[in-house]
């Protein structure tokens, strides 16, 4: 009976809470909403800042998370001596479980007053990437592990140096695990308010940023931002922010799935054509 307890209310608790975040959203989604700027009218007030901001910030995050993580999980799992790569892992393993705002703690002592990088979109991605490069290089190490060793040591046989083998047998067959933990660590990164706050996005922006070291909002922020305010009208626009994050989130997720099993059918059947 517990257990059919612990599994299904907070299943039902989450149901609720959507259903309650439907009800009030639901009637505020409309293209005002979308391309509206933030106002002090519940009415008029709009997310355009704030997904552009999201946008802005989450592709920065990749585009420094990505390739540091994916290049240390190809060096720890494939040419670092076993003793250094575990050590490594104990230790990232950890980073993986520290909660958020200590990254955003870090974040502003390191960025903003130690290296002197303001309040910018820089920063904020720079927060994001400490937080989800430790997911990149752990799910990239469970992928590559994967790959089984007699397809490295075919590969080597066959003249193959370290890095041919990686390059050409290793990745393709591991793309699709190192794929969808790259873009779930972004739908995680989608969702943080707390390390965004401690590094200066700020809570009411009127603009689009329109470089790196532009003020910013995200989408998270501008919840929080309607959540707190003292007036019932920006209830429904929190909620309706809330459905809009859920959408992006859900939306990332099954592209990670889909893309995950196309990658592995294409695999499949160019091992069952293969001489």
């Amino acid at each position: 009976m517990l257990c059919w307890v612990a599994v299904y209310l907070p299943l039902a608790v989450l149901a609720v809470l959507f259903g309650h975040a439907l009800v009030e959203g639901l009637p505020q989604l409309g293209s005002a909403f979308f391309e509206g700027y933030p106002s002090a009218s519940p009415n008029r007030a709009g997310i355009l800042p704030a997904v552009a901001g999201s946008l802005y910030v989450i592709s920065l995050t990749g585009i420094i998370a990505i390739p540091l993580g994916i290049g240390a999980a190809i060096y720890l799992e494939e040419y670092a001596p076993s003793r250094f790569s575990g050590l490594v892992e104990m230790n990232l393993a950890q980073l993986a479980g520290v909660p958020s705002v200590l990254y955003g703690l870090l974040g502003l002592g390191l960025f903003v007053h130690v290296l002197g990088m303001g309040t910018s979109v820089l920063v904020g991605a720079l927060a994001l990437a400490m937080l989800v490069l430790p997911l990149v290089i752990i799910t990239t190490r469970e992928a590559l592990r994967a790959v089984p060793a007699t397809s490295r040591e075919a590969a080597m046989a066959l003249g193959a140096t370290r890095w041919q083998t990686v390059r050409q047998i290793v990745l393709p067959v591991a793309w699709p695990r190192i794929t969808t933990g790259v873009i779930l660590a972004l739908s995680r990164a989608l969702g943080e308010t707390a390390p965004l706050i401690l590094v200066g996005a700020l809570a009411y922006v009127s603009f689009l940023p329109d470089g790196l070291g532009s003020p910013y909002t995200v989408l998270p922020v501008q919840i929080f931002h309607w959540v707190t305010r003292a007036r019932e009208g920006f209830v429904p626009n929190a909620a309706a922010g809330v459905l809009v994050l859920l959408t992006v989130t859900v939306a990332l997720n099954s592209l990670a799935i889909f893309l995950r099993n196309r990658v592995a059918r294409a695999a499949v059947k160019q091992l069952e054509v293969a001489p």
